[in-house]
């Protein structure tokens, strides 16, 4: 099969031009979004009673739009969760300093563990500063390097090393975060090291979020998929501490916090013990039941066992911090419309007649837990990965109006690219610059489930220059649903949002998957420097045999 470069080296953008593209309905994606952001859907929380009835929904207008059950005959994939809260959480308490340190839950720390467990205790436990707590061999970066942190508590910085750094040149990309910079590969490493505990550090610029935000995330009732040995091998604790706070530890300590962490931007950096005993300990209540990812199904027609997949998650954060009385975080914006661009791509594709190939539309839980849903259908898919070509992701649209640009998020990666840019180009925009790389945007949303186990799935949205108001008026409207929307109560429906942005980015979305699934020539990889080009290659060689 031909990769999508090589296709681009024998056609151009005409053959885009002569495809009809289905207009997009605007009261589809206005309609659904209403509907799961109300607050009847109680912010559509995995595994409570608004489960059911948001799964039931989507399934609803998946029929409507004229899909098909797209598991063996059912509509929805269970998907095993195991639900802890933490209860009687005790502060953090650091001794053995200057003076003792405590931290409070909620207001200055969280903390919670993924151990399967009635209750956790740690005692005494040595406190180490580990840097960015990243092993890297290929760059050979070792922040655990001739430390030994068994049973001991870790305290992390949020991103990578070189995230101050404003262009994409350095170890880590520079600007750009990479997955080594994102919490879960941190809370991996250090479970991996033995710690007992592992505390990051927040900032809210090399977070991308404000404490807010951590507050409302890290509280509650948390989930984690629910497999065999109960997580028993992650550390005891994990969670985050305010900087305020970490820097009156370190002070406590007899260290600068600032300069420890700009020696710890160097390769060669060593792990600094602080000569302090951390304890705490909170009670777990546990609760294991399936949630649910909902897929529908066109069928292909002359290559119905190549699939092309479309994906969005449905979960929100359910019952959240009140602002002001109100505690439903609805999650309208994040994501009942990119649930909304399911439905409408659903009914555009199934208006123009099945593809050769059969689109897959999935619906998936638990985004906002660690991307769970995708990543269990990607671990136990219904349709085998080896044999999907590829797709697109939806998370967040753009309700602000048309923009200039088109956004790739984690760009250079996969042939993907290669196919959509003409089309961007065909609407009259350009491919922009993504304009918080920092933010490591490509390891939050569900592609990156896919792109772990090797297929390419587009994740790209409409950036900031906006054609009323320029690159400004995008900022603004960035920094703004940042700051006071997201992961709050606030993100709620606005029955006066501009929806062409959202129309002209899903119709670059429909394009696409039309594209991989009517031309079965069509078999994107990953660029040679990618990080997941070996596992597609292996997997393809897998069913070619």
């Amino acid at each position: 099969m031909r990769t999508a470069l090589s296709l681009l080296l024998l056609s151009t953008a005409a053959p885009l031009a002569a495809q009809t593209t289905p207009a997009i309905n605007v009261e589809t994606l206005k309609t659904v979004t209403r509907d799961l952001s109300s607050d009847a859907f109680e912010g559509r929380a995995p595994t409570t009673p608004a489960e059911e009835k948001t799964v039931a929904y989507i399934v609803d207008r998946f029929q409507k739009a004229g899909l098909k059950p797209g598991n063996n005959g059912k509509w929805t994939q269970d998907v095993p969760m195991v639900e802890i809260t933490a209860t009687n959480v005790q502060p953090l308490s650091f001794t053995g300093g200057k003076s003792p340190v405590t931290m409070a839950y909620r207001t200055d720390m969280v903390a919670g563990t993924y151990r399967v467990t009635p209750r956790i205790d740690v005692r005494n436990s040595d406190v180490v500063f580990v840097g960015y707590g990243i092993t890297a061999p290929e760059k050979g970066w070792d922040d655990y390097a001739g430390v030994d942190v068994k049973g001991k508590t870790v305290v992390i910085l949020i991103n990578d090393a070189d995230w101050q750094t404003m262009s994409r040149e350095g170890p880590f990309e520079g600007r750009a975060m990479t997955w080594y910079g994102r919490w879960p590969y941190k809370f991996e490493n250090a479970a991996k090291h033995g710690a007992a505990a592992a505390i990051i550090v927040h900032q809210t610029e090399p977070a991308a979020y404000p404490w807010a935000v951590v507050q409302s995330s890290w509280t509650g009732p948390q989930l984690e998929l629910d497999e065999k040995g109960d997580h028993m091998d992650q550390s005891q604790v994990v969670g985050w501490m305010q900087l305020a706070k970490a820097q009156e530890l370190f002070a406590s300590a007899g260290k600068d916090f600032a300069a420890l962490s700009e020696a710890a931007k160097t390769k060669g950096f060593k792990a600094v013990p602080l000569g302090l005993k951390m304890s705490t300990g909170f009670g777990n209540a546990i609760k294991r039941q399936a949630s649910k990812n909902v897929i529908g199904v066109l069928p292909g027609t002359t290559a119905p066992n190549e699939y092309v997949l479309y994906s969005a998650h449905w979960d929100h954060l359910g019952r959240c911090d009140a602002v002001n009385g109100d505690d439903i975080c609805n999650g309208a914006e994040d994501n009942a419309t990119g649930v909304a661009g399911l439905v409408a791509l659903a009914e555009a594709n199934t208006k123009v007649g099945p593809a050769k190939r059969t689109e897959v539309y999935l619906a998936v839980t638990a985004e906002e837990s660690g991307l769970l849903g995708s990543r269990y259908y990607a671990e136990h898919p219904v349709y085998p990965l080896a044999k999907t070509a590829g797709g697109v992701n939806m998370d967040v649209l753009n309700v602000h109006g048309l923009a200039h640009d088109f956004v790739l998020t984690g760009a250079g990666k996969s042939e993907i690219e290669d196919l959509v840019k003409p089309i961007v180009v065909a609407q009259g925009r350009r491919i922009g610059v993504e304009p918080s790389p920092e933010r490591g945007s490509y390891y939050r949303s569900d592609h990156f489930s896919f792109a772990r186990l090797g297929v390419p799935v587009l994740s790209g949205e409409s950036g900031e220059d906006f054609v009323k108001g320029g690159p400004a008026a995008g900022k603004a409207a960035s920094d703004d649903y940042t700051a006071n929307r997201y992961h709050k109560p606030a993100d709620q429906y606005d029955p006066n949002w501009d929806w062409s942005g959202a129309v002209s980015d899903l119709t670059i979305y429909y394009t696409l998957g039309r594209q991989l699934a009517d031309d079965t020539t069509l078999w994107p990889n990953w660029y040679r420097t990618a990080e997941f080009r070996a596992v597609r290659d292996k997997a393809r060689a897998g069913a070619a045999k």
